[in-house]
């Protein structure tokens, strides 16, 4: 069995890759930055350092790798005689694998079962818009797409840390791991891949990952920004941070569990063991980086604001999930290219026009004011601040 795997980078190794492995695929892996392809070209295998409960190391080899920007003829054979198609390259990369991604499944041979293609990125349907993106080059003169590929979305979740400097190929990660697949478009011939969960609706597993894992890791960076602290493992080892976090989270479980049917402790559960995750000491994430890209967070379908608005409508004011909205809004790392807009996008606006930029909430929405309340703050803020 083959797998070809865009994205060689530390999730790509550490989790989908890993993941495949285990699962007893070949792996080739594709990416456009020269130096990593080159060395896992030469290198016959790599660790996988898992910590957390039950720390262990994780050997990975029989992988192959591709440079996708110089070596696509190769690698659209690769894809051809390939069982499956993985992804870890960011949302906004998609578009770019898509053209290979095409070619490769239309060189296919018609005897060959469809190539199973899943877009395993921090995105809602992210394999929607991977094949989107493929059916807009495709040639109907090559045949049904539908017959040649079946796509299907994954919900997938674990840390993975920016890594020690000389670790070379090797990646840490934590012991935890989630990989939910929607089964329905396999029609009866999903890929065995132990690792992972398949089930027949993934919306209310995209979003529990969403309104608690992310909801709450960014959150958890915010606080601790605020704070003063440098990792997110310190963070969360403050009292008041601690409990910061936990109130958002019991928000986001009440949305949870009233929209989607979850049962009220084992979601109870499943966020005790976040907040476990997040407090590991031995990840090195740093607020910093995870509170990177606050624009993308405070967007109006993402982690603050989608669940904040869902708790609105329903008549709750989400006084937790405001608060963690009111520290996004002061995160001002100067190295974060995001955080700079966000600072120009107040300073140089009135309060509800920064709102509904940042936001993208409406006007007459339940939150809006209260956002809008927010940001008039914020602004004041920096007013009052010396130059």
């Amino acid at each position: 069995m083959k797998a070809v795997h865009f994205g060689a980078g530390n999730i790509g190794r550490g989790f989908v890759g890993l993941q495949l492995h285990q699962a007893g695929y070949e792996v080739v892996f594709a990416d456009v930055a020269d130096g990593l392809i080159t060395q896992l070209a030469a290198a016959e295998s790599y660790a996988v350092h898992e910590v957390g409960e039950n720390p262990t190391v994780r050997t990975v080899d029989n992988f192959r790798a591709l440079n996708s920007g110089t070596q696509e003829a190769e690698l659209v054979a690769e894809i051809a005689t390939a069982d499956i198609l993985t992804t870890a390259v960011g949302p906004h990369i998609l578009k770019f694998v898509a053209p290979a991604i095409t070619k490769g499944i239309a060189a296919r041979d018609a005897a060959l079962a469809p190539l199973q293609v899943m877009a395993c990125e921090n995105a809602i349907n992210a394999t929607d818009i991977l094949r989107a993106e493929v059916a807009a080059l495709w040639d109907e003169a090559a045949g049904s797409l539908d017959s040649a590929a079946v796509f299907a979305n994954t919900a997938v979740d674990r840390i993975v840390p920016n890594q020690e400097p000389g670790q070379g190929l090797d990646v840490t990660v934590e012991t935890f791991y989630e990989w939910v697949i929607d089964r329905t478009p396999f029609a009866g011939a999903a890929p065995v891949i132990p690792g992972a969960t398949f089930v027949d609706e993934l919306s209310p597993y995209i979003e529990r990952k969403l309104f608690t894992v992310n909801t709450g890791h960014a959150a958890a960076a915010y606080f601790g920004f605020e704070a003063g602290l440098e990792k997110l493992s310190e963070a969360m080892a403050d009292q008041d941070v601690a409990e910061d976090v936990r109130a958002v989270l019991e928000e986001t479980k009440q949305l949870l569990v009233a929209k989607h049917g979850f049962n009220n402790d084992e979601q109870e559960a499943y966020v005790q063991k976040i907040l476990a995750r997040f407090s590991n000491p031995h990840l090195p994430d740093t607020v910093n980086r995870v509170g990177r890209a606050p624009l993308r967070k405070l967007s109006r379908h993402e982690r603050f604001i989608g669940p904040a608005a869902e708790l609105a409508e329903r008549g709750i004011v989400p006084e937790a999930l405001l608060g963690a909205i009111a520290a996004a809004l002061r995160f001002n790392d100067p190295a974060d290219a995001e955080a700079t807009e966000l600072a120009q996008i107040l300073a140089s606006s009135t309060a509800g026009d920064a709102t509904a930029s940042i936001t993208g909430l409406a006007p007459e929405h339940p939150l809006f004011d209260a956002v809008s309340t927010l940001v008039e703050e914020r602004q004041a803020e920096e007013a009052k601040a010396p130059a």
